[in-house]
């Protein structure tokens, strides 16, 4: 689960007007264990909401348990030689591969921290003032 779901989805300002989701946000190594436990319990609803979706050989499936949002934008968790990986394969391989039919991918990641090949991105809030 990335930041953007933390902050829009789990914790959003409105629903944390006392802020104490707020350095959790910025940076997950911030966060108590309580609230890495919620957003565990998270983790399992929307895994549990796939799920439901019911088997699909044309649905890829990249699930990984980074904290980072956008992973397809940018080169350091796109196309880089230590981007992350799933099965040893890169996000950009898995998808290419997916939409031009050569394989389907559908991996789901073990929960968070459990990936060593995650770039687990700190979030300045002055880069990003809607955090």
């Amino acid at each position: 689960m990335g930041p953007r779901q933390i902050n829009n989805i789990l914790a959003p300002g409105v629903a944390d007007p006392h802020g104490h989701w707020h350095s959790c946000k910025l940076d997950i190594n911030n966060c108590s264990p309580g609230q890495i436990e919620t957003m565990q319990d998270f983790r399992l609803q929307f895994l549990s909401a796939v799920n439901g979706l019911g088997a699909s050989s044309s649905r890829g499936l990249f699930i990984d348990s980074c904290y980072a949002h956008c992973q397809t934008e940018t080169q350091e968790t796109w196309l880089r030689t230590d981007s992350p990986l799933l099965g040893r394969t890169t996000i950009a391989k898995a998808v290419g591969d997916w939409f031009y039919d050569r394989s389907s991918f559908q991996k789901i990641d073990c929960p968070y921290p459990c990936n060593p090949t995650c770039h687990n991105r700190v979030f300045d809030p002055q880069e990003h003032p809607e955090i």
